[in-house]
């Protein structure tokens, strides 16, 4: 059995991994966002829920205690503050494995003209606090994978490929069932890309922007 805290959990992707998750008998599910009481009308099985403030490292440790994986999905201008309290939070725990969402274009490695529009739509404020959280988190122990994903959709498809930090950004746009998918591939094979930082993207999508701009 597999202990997984899910933080963030009413995130749009978080939520679409939370269906299969809730599908394998081999995990078993903490649930840690703001008013839990959002979750009523979603099925959560038999997953503790837990109400609490993820910029709050007494909260986090909750949620986290006696866990072997940490997902988390959050989001928003206080994103490097967040980070810093996850990763005080596991520390505190003594949990290592830590699954973390954050966004293409961090280490400026997305080429050419998208890179340029990536840059112009994301670089007041978005960027430079995801980068940062990011850098927190490598600058840590913990055996995290950083996932940034390319544009998102909600198209009902699984079809990505991978890059690492280091490489070219490949291709403007994935689906958030996509990126669901491979944080539950991450969670069933947890000693893949440990102190990785992989780029998520679907093939042959390649352009300026993603085709819905």
């Amino acid at each position: 059995m597999v202990k997984v805290t899910i933080i963030g959990a009413h995130g749009q992707i978080a939520r679409l991994a939370l269906k299969d998750l809730l599908a394998d008998d081999q995990v078993q599910l903490t649930l840690f966002l703001r008013q839990a009481s959002r979750l009523a009308n979603i099925e959560t099985g038999n997953a503790t829920i837990i109400d609490g403030d993820a910029a709050n490292a007494s909260d986090l440790t909750k949620a986290i205690a006696g866990q072997d994986i940490v997902y988390a999905n959050l989001a928003g201008g206080n994103i490097e503050a967040q980070a810093k309290q996850v990763v005080a939070a596991m520390d505190q725990a003594g949990v290592k494995r830590l699954i973390w969402i954050s966004t293409l274009g961090i280490y400026d490695e997305v080429p050419g003209a998208f890179g340029k529009w990536n840059h112009q739509m994301l670089d007041d404020g978005y960027l430079p606090t995801y980068a940062a959280a990011a850098k927190f988190i490598e600058d840590s122990d913990l055996d995290y994978t950083i996932i940034r994903p390319a544009w998102l959709d909600n198209k009902a498809e699984t079809d990505y490929e991978l890059t690492q930090k280091g490489e070219a950004f490949k291709g403007t746009e994935v689906s958030r069932q996509s990126v669901a998918a491979y944080v539950q591939h991450l969670i069933d094979h947890p000693q893949e890309q440990i102190r990785h930082s992989v780029g998520i993207n679907k093939p042959n999508t390649d352009g300026d922007k993603p085709a819905w701009y």
